[in-house]
């Protein structure tokens, strides 16, 4: 297959799919080994950014996604007002923020640093699709566990966990340390306004 071939059933392949597709699964819809799909993902992804057109290809850990370009967020918002996403409540932050820089962690985890039910919290977090279910830790009753999903990094404009913003290194208390994590994360959602949303499926909502 040409390079132009492969670029254009990539473009169609991501546009049509509407979130994150899996290298994995391009190379066998292609028959192409690994390395050469995440080239030309890359290639697309820096063509689009140099021109600076409408729509981005992005990385997300071990899958591409095609999105709309972040400086369009403002239009995007005023066109599709009824999509316009909430801001995280401060519950949700504080949830959010433990599940993200300590997966994979269970409800009594969470409720430990935060110091109260977090149970409602969870469940929006994972009605918004920001977490999933990670299996069960092997202790007794067997609680489940949570992590981030790539919606989640989609939503702050991250490629992989490696880009979340590093917490301070010294012991402190918990009660501090939350208030640590909701600042990396407001520092993330501020900067997911700028954000733009999935290009099939409009803005995500959040909490």
């Amino acid at each position: 297959m040409e390079l132009k071939e492969l670029e254009s059933a990539i473009e169609g392949i991501l546009f049509a799919a509407g979130e994150p597709v899996p290298v994995e699964r391009i190379c066998l819809t292609l028959g192409q080994d690994r390395e050469t799909v995440d080239s030309v993902c890359q290639r697309i992804a820096d063509f689009y950014s140099y021109e600076r057109r409408g729509i981005r290809v992005v990385r997300l850990e071990n899958s591409w996604q095609m999105c709309s370009a972040p400086e369009q967020a403002a239009y995007i918002r005023k066109t599709l007002e009824n999509r316009k996403p909430a801001k995280l409540s401060q519950p949700a932050l504080e949830v959010l923020a433990i599940i993200a820089y300590f997966q994979p962690v269970t409800r009594a985890y969470i409720e430990q640093v935060r110091g109260v039910d977090s149970s409602y919290t969870v469940g929006l977090l994972l009605e918004r699709e920001l977490i999933c279910e990670a299996g069960r830790l092997a202790v007794p009753g067997r609680p489940m566990q949570f992590r981030t999903t790539k919606n989640f990094l989609r939503s702050f404009g991250l490629a992989s966990l490696n880009d979340l913003p590093e917490l301070p290194t010294a012991t402190q208390e918990e009660a501090q340390l939350t208030l640590q994590l909701e600042s990396a994360l407001q520092r993330l959602q501020r900067g997911e306004t700028e954000e733009a949303a999935d290009g099939t499926q409009g803005e995500e909502a959040e909490p």
